[in-house]
C-alpha cells in the first residue's frame, strides 16, 4: 500500500524530482515520506512522518535516487520508521512495500553486529542484503534475501556503485525508459511525467536498473527474461488538479465523460464478456470496498434479465472457492487492479482452470493480467483515495453487460448517455447549494444511516462508504425492510436517514420504512425523482429507468465531500486510509 519511486541516470538528477514523484503516489499512503540519494557511493536521507505538504528536500543532485510514501503496518509513524532504510555502512539503501510477515525470525538469524535505527519489519531486508553483498553481486543478494522473505513484497536496493536492483511478489512494480535514464515506480502514473515507455514487472521476477540499461531475471533461477517495452496512451494533464481545490471533487465531475466513454468505447467489451456468461456454468462477481458495492448492485441489473449471479467479498471468496469448477466464470472488479483481496483468490481460481474476467482501471496491472478477458474502464487516474468514476464506470460498464446480454445495446447506451446528462444537471449550483446545506445539518451529527431496496440497497451501502471514509461520521447501510430487525432501536429525535427512492417497484416500501423512520423523530434526506411528504429534505434525481443507479449515487459522493470540508479533514487522503490495497 505504500509508493516508491526511483531512478538511475547517466547524468546527476535533482532530489526534487523523486518527491514531485511520490506526491503524485501519496494516495498509496501518507504517514511518512523520505527520499535518498547517493553521494559519493554512499547514500544521504530526508525523511519525516506526516503528509509531504509543501515539504521541499535539500539533497544534492545524484545518479541514484530512490523515495518512499508509506502506509504504516509495523512500527509506528515516526520519522525513524520512514523509509528509506539504509545499511550500517550506508553504502546500500532500501524502500519496501508490503508486509515480511517472518520479519522476527529473520530479525533472530542476523549477526548481532548490525544497528537497527526503526521498529519497521522492512529494516531487517537491508541488513540480511548487507550480509550477502560481500560474497554475492547485488544481484543475486537480493535474489538469495528476496527468497526468504514470506509475505506480498516489492522492494528496490540502491547501490553505491551505482545500480539499483528491484524484486516483486504481489505488490506491484513498474519500470520505465527515458533518455539516458530508468525509472521504478509502485504506479505508472509517477513515470508519465518522465516517460510513456514502460515494463509492468510480474510477480516472481527480479530486475536491475544502470549502465547496461533495464535486464529481468526470473527470481527462482536467476535466467534472464526478455520483455518488451509498451507506450502507454496517457496523458500528464490527468493527473492535474486543474480549476478543481481537490481531487475527489475533480474526480466527481469527470464522470459524465467517463459513462459516455463506457457507452461509446466498451461495447465489443461487454459482448465478449457476455458470451463468456452465456458459456459459463456459474458466474462470480467479487471486489472490496466499493468494488464490492457494484459487484451487489449487478446482481440486481442480472436478476432484470433473468439471469443468477454470485457475489462475495473478494477477502470472503477463498471460503466458497470449492463451489468452483472448470466451467465457472469469475468476473474480477478492482480500480487499482493490485488489491491483494482480489489477487488472491484469483490465483486460486486460476490454478484451478477456472476462467476470469478483469474489470479494471489500471492498464498492466496485476488483476488486469490474469484476466482472460480483460476489460479496461478508461475512467482515468483516480487520486482521491475515495473512489468515484471508477465505481461509476463500473456500474456503467455492468449495466452495458447485462442489456448486451438480453440484445438492447443500443438501449443501454442511450440511457448511459441519459445518466451522463442528468449527473450534469446534479453538480449544477442550485444544487450544489442545497448539498452543502445539507452538509451542515449532518456535520454535527454522530450517526447517519441510509437504506434502499432493491438496486438501491448497494447503492446505500456504497453511500455508507463514502460519508464515512471522508468524514468519519459513523454512517450505516441497510436495505429498508432490515432497518426495524433491530437498528430501528437507535433512531431518537434528529437522527438523519438518507433514503433512496427511485421510481421503480421498490417506492411505496421504502417511502413507508421512510416514514416510520419519521414517525420516530428521524430527519429524512431523500433522494430520488419524486418529492415526497416524508422527505425533511428532497435531491432530486431524474428517473433514467435502470441507469438510474449512476446519477442517484452523485448526491451523495458530494454529501461526503461537503461533510469533510465542513470537519476540517482532506477529503483527498482520509485517515488510515490508503488508496491501493496490497497488504491482508
Amino acid at each position: 500500500m505504500c509508493g516508491i519511486f526511483g531512478y538511475v541516470s547517466k547524468t546527476p538528477r535533482t532530489a526534487k524530482e523523486t518527491l514531485e514523484s511520490l506526491r503524485v503516489l501519496e494516495y498509496r499512503g501518507y504517514d511518512s515520506w523520505g527520499v535518498t540519494v547517493r553521494s559519493n557511493k554512499t547514500f544521504l536521507v530526508e525523511k519525516a512522518s506526516g503528509k509531504i505538504g509543501s515539504s521541499i528536500v535539500t539533497l544534492p543532485d545524484s545518479t541514484i535516487s530512490l523515495g518512499h510514501t508509506r502506509w504504516a503496518t509495523h512500527g509506528g509513524v515516526t520519522k525513524e520508521n520512514s523509509h528509506p532504510h539504509l545499511s550500517c555502512d550506508n553504502s546500500l539503501s532500501l524502500v519496501h512495500n508490503g508486509i515480511v510477515e517472518n520479519y522476527q525470525l529473520l530479525v533472530k538469524n542476523l549477526s548481532k553486529s548490525h544497528h537497527f535505527r526503526s521498529q519497521t519489519d522492512t529494516e531487517v531486508i537491508i541488513h540480511m542484503i548487507e550480509e550477502e553483498v560481500g560474497s554475492h553481486t547485488l544481484k543475486d543478494a537480493v535474489r538469495k534475501v528476496f527468497s526468504k522473505l514470506e509475505g506480498l513484497n516489492a522492494i528496490a536496493v540502491g547501490s553505491g556503485n551505482g545500480e539499483i536492483v528491484v524484486a516483486k511478489n504481489g505488490s506491484p512494480l513498474v519500470l520505465g525508459e527515458g533518455e539516458d535514464v530508468f525509472y521504478l515506480s509502485s504506479d505508472a502514473t509517477a513515470i508519465l511525467p518522465h516517460t510513456k515507455r514502460v515494463i509492468f514487472l510480474d510477480d516472481g521476477q527480479l530486475a536491475t536498473l544502470g549502465k547496461d540499461g533495464i535486464k529481468i531475471f526470473d527470481l527462482k533461477s536467476g535466467n534472464f527474461i526478455r520483455k518488451k517495452l509498451i507506450t502507454l496512451d496517457w496523458s500528464v494533464l490527468d493527473n492535474d488538479l486543474g480549476k478543481y481545490p481537490h481531487y475527489l471533487l475533480k474526480e466527481i465531475y469527470e464522470q459524465p465523460k467517463v459513462i459516455r466513454n463506457v457507452a461509446n468505447t466498451l461495447v465489443s467489451e461487454a459482448k465478449i464478456l457476455a458470451t463468456a456468461v452465456e458459456k459459463a456454468k456459474g458466474t462470480f462477481l467479487i471486489g472490496s470496498g466499493t468494488a464490492s458495492y457494484a459487484c451487489l448492485a449487478a446482481t440486481y441489473l442480472f436478476s432484470k434479465i433473468d439471469r443468477h449471479v454470485n457475489t462475495s467479498f473478494a477477502s470472503e471468496f477463498v471460503y466458497l472457492e470449492k463451489f468452483l469448477t472448470k466451467k465457472s466464470l469469475v468476473i474480477a472488479l478492482s480500480q487499482s487492479g493490485e488489491t491483494i483481496d482480489v489477487v488472491e483468490p484469483l490465483n486460486f481460481a486460476k490454478k484451478s482452470g477456472v476462467r476470469i474476467a478483469s474489470i479494471v482501471n489500471a492498464l498492466g496491472s496485476t488483476i488486469y493480467r490474469m484476466g482472460d478477458i480483460k476489460i479496461l474502464l478508461g475512467a482515468g487516474p483516480e487520486l482521491a483515495v475515495a473512489s468515484t468514476k471508477a465505481y461509476t464506470a463500473k456500474i456503467a460498464f455492468l449495466l452495458l453487460l447485462t442489456f448486451t446480454l438480453a440484445n438492447k445495446v443500443k438501449d443501454a447506451q442511450n440511457l448511459l448517455f441519459q445518466a451522463a446528462g442528468e449527473i450534469e444537471r446534479i453538480l449544477e449550483s442550485s444544487n450544489l447549494k442545497k448539498l452543502k446545506n445539507i452538509a451542515k445539518v449532518l456535520a454535527s451529527k454522530e450517526h447517519i444511516y441510509t437504506i434502499g431496496r432493491g438496486v438501491t440497497y448497494a447503492l446505500a451501502l456504497e453511500t455508507a462508504m463514502k460519508i464515512k471514509e471522508v468524514s468519519y461520521i459513523h454512517t450505516e447501510g441497510f436495505a429498508g425492510g432490515e432497518l426495524k430487525h433491530g437498528t430501528i432501536a437507535l433512531i431518537d429525535k434528529g437522527s438523519p436517514c438518507i433514503v433512496f427512492a427511485p421510481n421503480d417497484e421498490t417506492y411505496q416500501a421504502i417511502i413507508s420504512n421512510a416514514t416510520e423512520i419519521r414517525s420516530r423523530g428521524g430527519l429524512i434526506i431523500g433522494i430520488g425523482p419524486t418529492k415526497a411528504d416524508v422527505f425533511d429534505h428532497w435531491i432530486e434525481v431524474k428517473d433514467i429507468q435502470e441507469a438510474s443507479l449512476i446519477p442517484l449515487v452523485v448526491p451523495a459522493q458530494i454529501l461526503g465531500y461537503y461533510l469533510a470540508l465542513e470537519k476540517g479533514y482532506d477529503p483527498d487522503k482520509p485517515r488510515n486510509l490508503a488508496k491501493s490495497v496490497t497488504v491482508k
